[in-house]
């Protein structure tokens, strides 16, 4: 059988990964903190038909392998984490991280290892306790999470670029809390995976640290838990350029017509072997 049939058929099912990555890129282009994927090939291993011969000295020269290769396969599919656009909301619970942390989020108030996320469309609920759009609770560096009503009897409140809670309360007095929103710094942002809902979850390759013990604030002067400023008012955006997203998509659709059109081309040359015995 032609070896160019099953390098078509490899090339084909690439191709089709890269654009399911890129259809979900663009279907994300408006999604607060959304990191877009991207795919790397690597060819399969060739096969060596002849091998190397030595050269002789003043006798005779040197002779290259010759070797086929059989195809494509899938090297990677990675994260991107470069920032997003910022978008302004003047909503003081709208919170972007202006660096390379991520907020930490956990459905349960004090037990299991926090979820990660850059997404900060955070809100109040009715407990006055900071959760994001899944009613999942905002942790602080004391690894607890974020909950207004033990400062007292909270009016108002704002958040500093440091992320440490400031609040006022019905006497119009100010308070510094010492209550600091924690952001994570993460070895390898590429090694987390992705679960949805905007979260993330730490793995052996995004660090070799539970992310519970890294949790830290976020100053960007702090070379141990530095992470970038927290920004108030603010949203991440999306990173997904839909510029190059329409141009990859165009690449990867003539990528999978031209190997379509070797696994035709194989077809006709197999066609011509069978009439030969009529």
């Amino acid at each position: 059988m032609l070896r160019s049939l099953y390098s078509g058929v490899s090339g084909m099912r690439g191709f089709q990964t890269k654009l399911d990555v890129i259809g979900n890129n663009i279907a994300n282009v408006n999604t607060v903190g959304f990191k877009a994927g991207r795919v790397m090939f690597k060819d399969i291993l060739s096969q060596t038909v002849s091998g190397v011969t030595p050269s002789q000295d003043a006798t005779k020269g040197g002779v290259n392998a010759k070797q086929i290769g059989l195809g494509v396969s899938i090297a990677s599919i990675d994260t991107v984490h470069t920032p997003g656009s910022a978008m302004t909301t003047n909503v003081p619970t709208d919170l972007r991280i202006d660096g390379d942390g991520f907020f930490a989020v956990r459905a349960d108030a004090s037990n299991g290892e926090p979820f990660l996320t850059r997404a900060g469309n955070f809100t109040l609920d009715a407990n006055k306790q900071l959760v994001n759009a899944d009613g999942m609770f905002v942790i602080g560096t004391d690894n607890a999470p974020i909950d207004l009503k033990t400062f007292g009897n909270v009016t108002g409140f704002s958040i500093s670029n440091s992320g440490e809670i400031i609040t006022v309360d019905n006497t119009g007095t100010t308070t510094n809390t010492g209550k600091f929103i924690a952001v994570v710094k993460v070895a390898n942002p590429s090694g987390l995976e992705k679960i949805g809902g905007n979260l993330y979850k730490s793995t052996l390759n995004s660090d070799t640290a539970a992310v519970s013990t890294v949790l830290g604030n976020s100053l960007a002067n702090d070379p141990a838990t530095g992470t970038g400023a927290i920004v108030s008012g603010q949203l991440e955006m999306s990173n997904v350029d839909l510029t190059s997203e329409f141009t990859e998509m165009i690449v990867a659709q003539r990528g999978f017509q031209a190997n379509s059109r070797i696994i035709t081309t194989s077809d006709q040359v197999l066609q011509e072997i069978v009439n030969l015995v009529h």
